[in-house]
């Protein structure tokens, strides 16, 4: 039977779209520039609206493949790899049709840092090269919570750098090239300790995206079981900054006193300093004095900051920050007293910060970390008790403050 062009309707995916392509690119265009501090799964996310389904694959080819060119800033080709990765994330990587170019970036951006590095130097795509190395592997998915901004400036240790990371691929024409071994005996070593190898960095790999994580959200019991022993090689040299620790403190509290101690024992550049300054300005609720009470019980050995020589964390702590700490935790109840006249909040959290505070320097008297006949030690404690005498925790530990004068 015979079919007229006037009952014939053109397949969808070659109906004339050339307006609705050019605004989808310029939509793309936009994203791409402005999703720098926006978690790259939130960032594919929004390409997966902005960009109809049909065309996805043609505006991967024509938009962001051209990106992943070496003049592209690292911010956004981290973007851009993240984004060709979740197109078809669902399924394995190795069915992803865009695995052979992320692949060849990998390899072209890896040479690249290796030559920086036998120079002495630390190229700017190391990041890159590591996240590349993340989708390869099959582990994309852990980038999603991390925004480019974040990836490219977040510090790499030295077992993922780019000489370090090879993904399968690459390995076994590696293994292909090398001169065989002698002996059977041989093969199987060169082969488990390359293994071994592999199943290091790629643990290690997974713990450092853990503890990322962890300054944003509150991780599992099972996340925090992987990544405990982890932490002594993960602040040696840190993955992260003291700028850090001070939300990681605050939302997994359980992490608080294994991670300071290996930060406080690691040896980096810029010493425990930084850390303590964190310990310092930590607010006074009950997980901060459960942290710094099981600091000043820590025997473990660590620099001494004025002689160099060796001294304890909780000696550490007790001279370098224990007083710093209860003035901050009075300044912060102060300003939460002056809030709560002026109504600004609503909550209990001056009475119970008071209460805690007096609570926590009662302990430390009893176990002899202060001296209550000191008034380099209990002064402004003193005055802090009497002015919120009307609580009975702080009543009570005046008395004992006034008592030690005589």
């Amino acid at each position: 039977m015979m079919q007229t062009a006037s009952y014939y309707q053109a397949p969808l995916a070659v109906k004339p779209t050339a307006p609705m392509g050019d605004a989808t690119r310029t939509n793309v265009n936009h994203l791409l520039a402005g999703a720098f501090s926006t978690p790259c799964s939130t960032a594919a996310h929004a390409f997966m609206q902005i960009v109809p389904p049909l065309s996805r694959f043609q505006v991967a080819l024509d938009v962001l493949m051209p990106m992943l060119d070496s003049s592209v800033d690292i911010t956004q080709r981290i973007l851009v790899s993240y984004i060709l990765y979740s197109l078809y994330a669902p399924h394995p990587i190795a069915i992803n049709p865009f695995k052979s170019v992320l692949y060849a970036t990998f390899v072209r951006e890896r040479e690249a840092a290796v030559r920086v590095a036998n120079a002495g130097g630390i190229s700017d795509n190391e990041q890159l090269v590591w996240v590349l190395w993340k989708i390869l592997k099959g582990d994309g998915s852990d980038i999603g919570p991390f925004s480019p901004n974040t990836l490219a400036r977040s510090p790499l240790p030295p077992k993922l750098r780019a000489a370090n990371l090879t993904p399968d691929e690459e390995g076994s024409a590696q293994r292909t090239l090398d001169n065989a071994p002698r002996n059977g005996a041989e093969v199987n070593w060169s082969a488990e300790g390359r293994n071994e190898r592999d199943e290091e960095n790629e643990s290690y790999s997974r713990a450092a995206t853990l503890l990322l994580a962890a300054r944003e959200r509150v991780l599992s019991l099972a996340e925090q079981r992987a990544l405990l022993p982890m932490l002594p090689k993960l602040t040696s040299p840190s993955v992260i900054t003291s700028l850090d620790l001070s939300s990681i403190l605050a939302t997994n509290p359980a992490l608080g006193h294994p991670l300071v101690t290996s930060l406080l024992t690691s040896n980096s550049d810029t010493g425990p300093e930084p850390y303590l300054d964190v310990l310092k300005h930590l607010p006074p609720t009950l997980p901060s004095f459960d942290l710094i009470g099981r600091l000043l019980r820590d025997s473990t050995s660590v620099t001494d900051i004025t002689t160099g020589g060796k001294t304890t964390i909780a000696d550490l702590v007790r001279t370098e920050m224990l007083g710093w700490f209860i003035h901050e935790c009075i300044m912060w109840l102060d300003r939460a007293e002056q809030d709560e006249r002026e109504g600004n909040i609503s909550d209990d959290r001056f009475a119970k910060g008071v209460q805690n505070l007096c609570r926590f320097y009662s302990s430390l008297i009893k176990l002899s970390i202060v001296d209550p006949a000191s008034d380099a030690d209990s002064a402004e404690m003193a005055h802090f008790t009497l002015r919120n005498s009307r609580f009975e925790e702080a009543n009570s530990l005046y008395r004992i403050l006034a008592m030690g004068k005589f």
